[in-house]
């Protein structure tokens, strides 16, 4: 006796339909709005990796993400371009990434230190970096650069000297 399109049908019954459609519509629209989201994150989240993890392949070229560790005793060099660039290497004492920067380095930036680079490798395995960022004093190491070192096995706490200390760490009254 019911027809199609809810035709025949008795007012309660109407009434389930109209709920079960209200509940699919709004089902789909949260579905719709958590991949809009979703979306706009995976754009945006800078994954963080050290030199192992970058000599091991685990990062394609083009990719943008943060580049942690040490800068590499005498690596440091200013090819003398027109754009200002410098070279140097980054490492976490089981592997090196040459990074080349145009543009001001950070006051503390020195051959020895921790730093973090945000950029992306180029087809010869370049990290191109956008960004340079410094550790603020000589007990303090980036915390991404230390993970890094752990992870690699070359983190050595206690011994004394430059980025020895935890992360974040900085002596009273800096």
């Amino acid at each position: 006796m019911a027809a199609s399109g809810g035709r025949g049908l008795s007012p309660a019954r109407r009434r389930k339909r109209t709920r079960l459609y209200l509940v699919l519509g709004g089902l789909a629209f949260l579905a719709l709005a958590v991949g809009l989201v979703l979306a706009g994150f995976r754009d945006n989240i800078v994954f963080f990796f050290g030199p192992s993890e970058v000599a091991a392949g685990k990062v394609d070229p083009g990719r943008t993400f943060r580049l942690g560790g040490l800068v590499k005793d005498g690596s440091l060099a200013r090819p003398g371009g027109t754009d200002g660039a410098v070279l140097f290497t980054v490492t976490d004492n089981a592997a090196e990434v040459r990074v080349r920067f145009a543009g001001l380095l950070p006051d503390l930036f020195r051959e020895g230190q921790g730093i973090v680079a945000l950029g992306a490798l180029d087809g010869e395995g370049l990290f191109v970096a956008d960004e340079v960022l410094a550790k603020h004093d000589e007990n303090y190491m980036p915390a991404e650069a230390v993970e890094a070192m752990k992870r690699a096995g070359t983190w050595q706490h206690g011994e004394g000297g430059p980025g020895t200390a935890e992360p974040g760490y900085a002596p009273e009254g800096q």
